[in-house]
């Protein structure tokens, strides 16, 4: 109805046109539909004209069916919205009931026809049911028969695992015993090594002392002597320097006997003979190395770590052994006692440079040897009857000192002669 009104307003003539509406009647079609709809609603209601207006344009296109419905007697094949659209503008007795007619038989079609949608709607949903449950079946069985084929190749890889955790058991004993074998070897290996390398050491060492050997004879060949002439000559030189001393001591004549000695008479008490130095002193005596260092020709080999250690350990190898040499030179300025001095040379990368001063003879032990054994060697070579001090606190170094007939001294004993110079 309200669209039929739109349309009119827009036909009508402006002095025609109800006041309320008159500004919308310029509008376009569908804005006067929409924009004035409510206005139109609402003037239909109260506006018979108004109404009647409306009503001629649906009359004429429908004569029959608005006389039908102005008469009461509506055909049964009619339109219920047209019917309720002429009802309501032409407004004949009980128009009411038939607006009220209209709007059952609509809901009544829109009931049916939802019923029918929903019939529709029914029958294709149990035609996807049936295609889901057909397409459902036979997914279920393509899963049952991929599911037996898994089973039976999980139990075939559960068979490989097993035989495989079974080959790699074993390949572990195997490889745990045979790294056991390897490793006995090797520690057998080590140990034959470790005694070759010793041995080696050993063998090389007599050889380097051989070689060392053969070198001082040749150069004492060379030189017109060896070592028996050497020791003799040092013997010589010794008993010469005794004989000398012992007759200071003892104020003997130059001569063995002069005439006036052989008249008897009383002749005053002579003085007692001196005690010879170095004899019936102990270790302990502070007098002991001066007494030792008045012998003629003594020779004083020094164990040169053993001293520094014990007077002076909190410094440097090398300025211990800086620091002793240099007493030593001192030492032997003032007694001029042939003095060596014996280093270990087993902690040495390499050859050391050492300044010693004149009358100071250092030597380090060789690769393989210590500095008591060649403590022992020096001693060793002396001839028998020289007078050889060994100062050392070292109690081997000491008792192999007295096997070969050598005077000890302990290191503190020098260390204090030291301090005096």
């Amino acid at each position: 109805m309200v669209e039929t009104a739109a349309d009119l307003l827009g036909a009508l003539p402006p002095g025609e046109v109800p006041m309320p509406l008159r500004r919308f009647a310029r509008f376009e079609r569908r804005k006067r539909a929409k924009l004035a709809g409510q206005h139109i609603a609402a003037l239909l209601e109260k506006d018979a004209g108004f109404r009647a207006s409306v009503a001629e344009p649906l009359r004429a296109a429908q004569p029959e069916l608005a006389e039908a419905v102005e008469g009461g007697d509506v055909p049964p094949a009619a339109d219920p919205v047209r019917v309720a659209m002429l009802g309501y503008l032409l407004r004949p007795p009980g128009w009411t009931g038939l607006v009220e007619a209209a709007r059952e038989e609509l809901e009544r079609s829109a009931t049916v026809s939802q019923e029918q949608d929903a019939e529709r709607r029914v029958a294709a949903l149990k035609e996807e049911v049936a295609a889901a449950r057909t397409a459902r079946a036979g997914e279920l069985d393509k899963l049952r028969a991929e599911l037996r084929g898994a089973k039976t190749e999980v139990a075939e890889l559960r068979r490989k695992l097993h035989d495989a955790r079974a080959k790699a058991r074993a390949a572990q004993e195997h490889a745990a015993e045979v790294t056991a074998d390897a490793e006995r070897e090797l520690t057998a290996a080590r140990e034959r090594a470790a005694a070759s390398d010793k041995e080696l050491r050993k063998l090389r060492s007599r050889t380097e002392r051989a070689e060392a050997a053969a070198e001082t004879a040749k150069r004492a060949a060379r030189e017109g002597r060896n070592v028996d002439d050497v020791r003799l000559r040092m013997l010589l030189d010794a008993l010469q320097d005794a004989a000398q001393g012992v007759r200071r001591e003892l104020a003997l004549p130059s001569t063995i006997g002069r005439p006036a000695d052989a008249v008897g008479g009383m002749e005053p008490d002579t003085l007692t003979h001196r005690t010879l130095p170095g004899r019936a002193l102990s270790d302990s005596d502070p007098q002991l190395l001066d007494r030792l260092l008045t012998l003629p020709q003594v020779h004083l080999v020094v164990d040169g770590y053993n001293v520094t250690k014990t007077g002076y350990g909190e410094l440097p190898l090398a300025d211990q052994r800086n620091r002793l040499v240099s007493g030593l030179g001192g030492l032997a300025a003032q007694t001029r006692a042939e003095v060596t001095c014996v280093f270990d040379g087993a902690d040495l990368d390499g050859p050391v440079a050492i300044a010693a001063p004149r009358g100071v003879r250092v030597k380090f032990s060789s690769p393989g040897q210590t500095a008591d054994e060649l403590i022992g060697e020096l001693v060793r070579a002396e001839p028998p009857g020289r007078a050889v001090v060994v100062v050392s606190s070292d109690r081997e170094v000491a008792d192999a000192a007295r096997r070969a007939n050598a005077r000890p001294c302990p290191s503190t004993l020098l260390l204090r002669r030291l301090g005096r110079s």
